[in-house]
């Protein structure tokens, strides 16, 4: 009992201590608290079609992801004090709002049953939804880890230098982690061209 308390306790008085920051940062000054709000907003706005992007392929459908684009908006602006330099703000929002997706997703975990009116309609003449579909699955087959690298790679059109920076891992890693994914599509499809390999 007194272990459970005692942890109670702990995280009580850091969830106190965390408020406590973060309205003493922004209610320090507040000329500075506005700089700080219309320098966060300038630069969030700047990220948000990129945000929602990504949000969109983890989940799939607007809503959520406009959810997910909220609470990128949320938890970035509680820690942006924490952001020294402001010229790795991208990097920064893009691992943030990774987090969000798979946060949502992890507490989500649901089967999304598939209309069966919408698949007969697919299959009519629409190729590009047959094939969008297609690849929505595949890159469902893969792991959290290696579908973000996917996903930075070839949806976002970062380089691997900016997803070792964004996933706060080596280059070398980034680069095995891809080309394993890869390998692992090709096989799924049996396609030994994909990806031009």
């Amino acid at each position: 009992m007194k272990k459970a308390s005692a942890k109670t306790e702990i995280s009580s008085s850091n969830r106190y201590t965390q408020k406590k920051k973060v309205k003493s940062i922004f209610n320090s000054n507040p000329k500075k608290v506005q700089e700080k709000k219309e320098t966060f907003l300038a630069l969030f706005q700047q990220y948000e079609a990129d945000i929602y992007r990504m949000a969109f392929i983890y989940v799939k459908n607007k809503e959520d992801a406009l959810d997910i684009v909220q609470e990128t908006a949320y938890r970035s602006y509680t820690r942006f004090h924490t952001l020294k330099d402001t010229s790795l703000f991208k990097t920064w929002i893009i691992r943030i709002s990774i987090n969000c997706a798979i946060d949502f997703l992890r507490k989500k975990r649901q089967t999304v049953q598939l209309n069966m009116d919408f698949l007969e309609v697919s299959h009519v003449g629409n190729e590009d939804i047959s094939l969008s579909m297609t690849i929505q699955y595949l890159l469902d087959t893969l792991d959290e880890h290696e579908k973000t690298i996917v996903l930075l790679k070839y949806y976002q059109g970062y380089t691997f230098a900016e997803i070792a920076e964004i996933l706060h891992t080596p280059t070398s890693t980034v680069k095995s982690v891809l080309y394993r994914a890869l390998h692992n599509l090709r096989q799924k499809t049996g396609r030994a061209e994909l990806y031009g390999q």
